[in-house]
């Protein structure tokens, strides 16, 4: 009699060899082993690379989250064994690159002051009110701009003041100028003779009319245009500043920003780096570093801007307050946000009417040809919706437009400009965009329902609006009703369709100071204050009001889905 239990040690061993032997991943081949050397290689050297520029921009955390990566990584992949990490690290290292990371920043940037007067720290602050800390002096000369190379190959400004014969070459290198004696004596002859007896070889002027000249070449100084120089070297001329006084960097300057006429500046912003301060030069006002991110008069939240360049800092909840309290954003939200449940309920109703409709209709036994008409019927969903909400778009210009023109007989109603008409437009366009979508779900539910049900209530006397009311919407409500929950939630964030059709508009934001249309939803109006050039970029506003849409739409969901689960019961 044969043992059943003989051998059974061996098959355990075996066993727990071969998930062994799949947890390691077997023998490498030498040729894998260097094409995962190689790659490794790359990453490496990507991530090094990397690691470089965040360490010259001092971001110490993101260098050391970046070294710490790439030696988990190389330790992972280099070893033997640890099989399922080897094929979930990509995905978990670009979870946290694209998901984790992203919503963290954008809940720190709710917290921030990070927009477009406001996207860098302190000391770029200060650079750019400094480049930009002068004005035109009045009466002073201006200077016709041509370019030389000196001998030495740098490429240099030669300067000519076509009214007071002056010549002057720049000298970057010390930020000054220096006087051609001979090209100001000649062009001093053409002002006064319209012809000089200064030989070319001391000073090569151009006639350009009479009794102005300009010099285009000198000693030293062999004359050149812009071709060949590079967008670096081009920027570093327009940048230069020339100062009429060498020692003194707060007086007057020479500057050019098309290399074609250069204009005298005045230095109106004296920078103290130790104080941290500007000082301005008309009237010595002193500007302080603010807790709000600006420059402000003796660094007072309420004192005078000196510029409206400023730097990131974190406000705490003053984002938040400002969209409970700010009585300039109050009307227009107010606005908005019932306007955007009225879409998206809308929007989830009339589709959900409509998809049931056609679904009950095409699941008539009696009706021919069912598989066509399906197949017709999601064509709209199977459409590109960013392409639809062009066609449509067209079809419901208000001169131009199919509707207006065809349908309706040659009307001019005002479809996309003004609000009533653009509101029903949109409600009309997403009917055609999202009834497919309810018309395939409920398709799929009604043919889940038991035909004995349908079939008992028929021959108990009951008619087709008591069985759909009373017993295959029930039904249906169980199976699709987290669907709904989805769909609503969609279209509470329906960027695409929005924008491209209305852009939000018609605009109404005259009153208020936001840019707010008539058929903004919350999220449009969202991305308007974080990418509108009109009033500037808030990304800390935009970023508030991204986490006040996510607990409204979280929260609706949460309850929505607790009642749906009190209907399952129910059934």
């Amino acid at each position: 009699m044969t043992n059943p239990f003989a051998g059974g040690s061996d098959r355990s061993n075996i066993k727990r060899k071969s998930v062994k032997q799949l947890y390691d991943g077997g023998t490498p081949s030498l040729r894998g082993t260097i094409f995962k050397i190689l790659l490794l290689a790359i990453l490496d050297a990507v991530t090094i690379f990397v690691t470089f520029i965040l360490f010259m921009k001092s971001l110490w955390l993101a260098v050391a989250i970046a070294i710490v990566a790439m030696l988990i990584i190389n330790w992972l992949y280099l070893r033997r064994g640890g099989l399922p990490a080897k094929y979930l690290a990509p995905g978990v290292v670009l979870l946290i690159a694209f998901q984790i990371y992203v919503l963290f920043f954008s809940a720190y940037t709710a917290f921030t002051n990070y927009g477009s007067f406001h996207n860098g720290d302190q000391k770029l602050a200060v650079s750019a009110i400094r480049a930009a800390g002068y004005g035109v002096v009045d009466g002073a000369a201006q200077y016709d701009v041509h370019l030389v190379k000196t001998d030495a190959g740098k490429v240099e400004f030669l300067l000519t003041d076509p009214v007071n014969g002056k010549v002057f070459v720049g000298d970057s290198a010390n930020e000054k100028l220096v006087e051609i004696a001979a090209c100001s004596t000649a062009i001093s002859d053409v002002i006064q003779n319209n012809s000089t007896n200064v030989a070319p070889s001391d000073c090569e002027i151009t006639i350009l009319g009479d009794n102005i000249a300009d010099a285009i070449s000198a000693p030293g100084y062999a004359a050149t245009d812009q071709q060949g120089l590079s967008k670096a070297q081009l920027n570093r001329l327009a940048a230069t500043r020339l100062y009429v006084d060498p020692t003194n960097h707060e007086g007057q300057f020479v500057k050019t920003d098309d290399l074609m006429v250069a204009i005298t500046y005045q230095t109106e912003l004296v920078w103290d780096g130790k104080a941290k301060t500007f000082t301005r030069v008309t009237d010595g006002i002193v500007f302080g570093a603010a807790e709000d991110g600006y420059f402000r008069a003796d660094g007072k939240p309420n004192g005078e801007k000196v510029s409206d360049i400023g730097w990131k800092v974190e406000v705490g909840f003053k984002n938040f307050k400002t969209i409970f309290t700010d009585e300039n954003l109050r009307a227009p939200l107010l606005k908005i946000l019932s306007w955007t449940f009225i879409f998206a309920g809308s929007t989830v109703l009339t589709t959900f009417i409509a998809g049931l409709a056609i679904a009950l209709l095409f699941n008539d036994d009696r009706m021919k040809f069912k598989r066509v008409y399906r197949s017709l019927m999601i064509l709209p969903y199977a459409f590109p919706a960013f392409l639809s909400a062009y066609v449509w778009r067209g079809l419901l210009n208000t001169d131009q437009g199919f509707i207006n023109n065809v349908i309706l007989g040659g009307n001019h109603i005002p479809w996309l400009t003004e609000e009533g008409p653009a509101r029903a437009a949109i409600l009309l366009v997403n009917l055609w965009l999202g009834f497919p979508y309810m018309f395939l779900i409920t398709t799929g539910a009604l043919q889940a329902i038991p035909a004995e049900l349908t079939e008992s209530a028929t021959i108990d006397g009951a008619t087709p609006w008591q069985i759909l009311r009373q017993i295959k919407l029930p039904l249906l409500l169980v199976s699709i009703a987290p669907l709904l929950i989805s769909s609503f939630a969609f279209n509470f964030n329906n960027f695409t369709l929005i924008y491209l059709l209305t852009k939000g508009g018609p605009m109404d934001s005259a009153t208020s100071g936001y840019d707010a249309g008539g058929t903004d939803i919350l999220i449009t109006f969202v991305y308007k204050i974080a990418f509108s050039g009109g009033h500037g970029q808030d990304y800390g506003l935009a970023s508030a009001f991204s986490i006040l849409i996510f607990i409204v739409v979280a929260t609706f969901s949460l309850v929505s889905f607790r009642r749906t689960r009190t209907l399952e019961d129910v059934n």
